[in-house]
């Protein structure tokens, strides 16, 4: 919005706001004003959602036990801190005329509400299990498609349905249509992932925060012509602004991570992880970065692989793997204190980032 205010440079006493047309100044300016944001509205959102709440997040009953005795009471539906900071900051910030900021912020959109019903679900029936499996998932692949299928006619003609490979110069797999599902997978994926991840307090959202910051280097470099060509990288126009939109997820994770630290005042609930790893998701499918994603965002996958391995495992021969899954909870049993747990997965992910960043020079 306040993009536009850069037009007004027509005098010397408006070209202040020629900083305004600078995606620097933006970017910059989303992650502060989104922070900010979060600092005026979180405490009165914890208020709210406690007296609305009640008890609390029901606590999984067959999950690790001292989380019955120390997490319950703590409300969830956190994802709300998140989300409004977040979508105000893009809006003020961002160019509301590029395609793919709507494309990022519909997904977000529609996985926040997606989210919010689960845990609403969740509170007001007082159960662990909020919407059923089949009918999150339906919706998440239906709005993954949608976004695909808009990125794809955003798109030049030369890379509309073509996947990337990294380390590989200007390899381009010509997918067609079949790159929706490739879409589908690495949104619906990405938003499951985190999901999966958001167990202990601060465990999900700095890996999120570390993998935004990183694709907003990425985002920047694919959406500027000059550095896409020097590392050749697909140059895919307009598609820089999504710096903005991270930038204010960053903003808004720190704001949130002040009261998600151990112990946490807040769960950020389904209404921040599906949103969360859907926005990364969607970002990577839109600047050719899905196989990165994957690198950068490594920590999501292991904590996804340690679920399927455990579910298949226990279903063909009646044994697990790990003490409990996701493997965070593994290690909870194994006996590390959560604060250990979070932040040596801190490490891990700040590991994964730099790994992703490496694979825009080796090519």
């Amino acid at each position: 919005m306040l993009y536009y205010l850069s037009l007004l440079t027509h005098t010397d006493q408006l070209a202040f706001f020629r900083l305004f047309k600078y995606l620097s100044f933006r970017t910059l300016s989303a992650v502060v004003t989104a922070l900010m944001f979060a600092f005026l509205l979180n405490p009165m959102l914890i208020r709210w959602l406690k007296v609305k709440q009640g008890k609390g997040q029901p606590i999984r009953s067959d999950g690790p036990q001292r989380h019955i005795l120390e997490k319950a009471g703590t409300p969830t539906m956190g994802g709300l801190l998140i989300l409004i900071p977040w979508i105000g900051s893009t809006l003020l910030w961002a160019n509301l005329s590029n395609r793919y900021v709507w494309i990022a912020l519909l997904v977000t959109g529609a996985y926040g509400l997606l989210g919010f019903l689960d845990d609403y679900y969740k509170v007001t029936k007082r159960t662990s299990d909020g919407l059923s499996s089949r009918m999150r998932l339906l919706i998440e692949f239906g709005v993954a498609a949608l976004a695909t299928s808009l990125i794809m006619g955003s798109e030049p003609a030369n890379l509309s349905g073509v996947l990337a490979v990294p380390f590989i110069k200007t390899a381009l797999l010509p997918l067609g249509l079949f790159f929706i599902a490739v879409g589908i997978f690495v949104i619906a994926g990405a938003a499951n992932a985190v999901n999966f991840t958001d167990g202990l307090d601060g465990l999900a959202i700095m890996p999120v925060m570390i993998a935004a910051a990183t694709f907003i280097l990425i985002v920047y470099l694919v959406g500027n012509e000059r550095f896409a060509a020097y590392l050749q990288i697909p140059y895919i126009e307009y598609s820089g602004e999504l710096a903005v939109f991270l930038a204010a997820l960053v903003g808004a994770g720190l704001g949130f991570l002040w009261y998600n630290a151990p112990p946490a005042a807040i769960f950020m609930g389904d209404t921040g992880s599906l949103p969360l790893g859907g926005a990364l998701g969607v970002v990577a499918v839109a600047v050719k970065h899905e196989i990165v994603l994957g690198i950068v965002g490594g920590l999501f996958v292991v904590e996804t692989v340690s679920v399927v391995v455990q579910v298949i495992s226990y279903k063909l021969t009646g044994k697990r793997v790990f003490r409990m899954a996701p493997i965070h909870h593994h290690y909870e049993q194994l006996g590390w204190t959560e604060p250990t747990i979070v932040i040596r997965f801190w490490i891990v992910a700040v590991v994964l980032a730099l790994l992703g960043l490496a694979t825009l020079k080796l090519r």
